[in-house]
């Protein structure tokens, strides 16, 4: 079992920028993928960024330029640096760990963006 701690979110001013944080523990496997997804209310969950243990990383179009994923390995914990934050962007957060056979999500933390 994988556990995910999250926190950073809340509101923000359109414009302005957030950092989530979610570390990892439990039975971590030196190969993964870490990343955020975010589902806003009536839409399906979607994928916002993710970055492997090797440091590649995959934004979605709408964040790309905006949005900073990174990780610190030996903290087991992935980042989420939020700037030129647009309402549109408001959504629960959730932060995922995937690694061979096993897929965890943490509880998720709102991220509220007003214009």
């Amino acid at each position: 079992q994988v556990q995910l701690v999250e926190s950073g979110g809340g509101l923000v001013q359109a414009g302005g920028s957030l950092r989530l944080s979610c570390a990892a523990s439990g039975n971590i496997f030196s190969i993964n993928t870490m990343g955020w997804y975010r589902q806003a209310p009536g839409k399906q969950r979607e994928l916002v960024a993710q970055i492997t243990s090797g440091g590649s990383t995959n934004y979605a179009d709408s964040v790309k330029g905006r949005f900073t994923i990174s990780r610190d390995n030996a903290k087991n914990t992935v980042y989420l640096r939020m700037g030129s934050l647009k309402p549109e962007d408001t959504a629960v957060y959730y932060c995922n760990y995937k690694q061979i056979l096993s897929n965890y999500w943490g509880q998720g933390t709102q991220v509220t963006v007003s214009s």
